[in-house]
């Protein structure tokens, strides 16, 4: 095993290292998919609400916001950009409830970045073998599923 440029490959890891590494981790795969998104004008946030606005459609924006890892009032202010940028509309839902669903523009630009983001996505994850990933898969469920649930 090359020697890593984190110091953190010790048998007495930390939890507080071990936790580290995973949001190392994670900065940097979301800012490979940043970067990959620039030059359709896109960020990692407004592709995945456009992303999620599409895989639950009449959903409320406060679902909108649990699935996008946002408060309801980050959604909202997102929401209105991706308005203001044409790639969502809103129309009323039952009650007082909006819906978001893609505009034909939004559809295109995410279209677009479905394979840009895969390509992201495997290459930081190229260094792992197969069955790395899929015991990583199977730890981090682990603690996912462990985890007490959010109100």
């Amino acid at each position: 095993m090359p020697a890593s440029l984190y110091k953190y490959v010790d048998m007495n890891i930390s939890i507080e290292a071990l936790g580290l590494l995973v949001k190392k981790a994670q900065y940097r795969q979301h800012r490979a998919v940043e970067t990959k998104l620039a030059p359709l004008g896109v960020s990692l946030v407004q592709w995945n609400a456009l992303r999620e606005i599409e895989r639950n459609p009449g959903v409320s924006l406060h679902r909108l916001a649990e699935l996008t890892f946002n408060s309801d009032q980050a959604f909202g202010t997102l929401a209105a950009r991706l308005l203001k940028l044409a790639l969502i509309e809103r129309r009323a839902g039952l009650g007082r409830a909006t819906i978001h669903q893609l505009t034909p523009k939004g559809a295109d630009i995410l279209g677009q970045c479905g394979p840009l983001v895969q390509e992201a996505v495997a290459d930081a994850f190229a260094p792992l073998s197969e069955s790395d990933r899929v015991e990583l898969s199977r730890l981090l469920t682990t603690l996912l599923d462990a985890a007490p649930k959010l109100p």
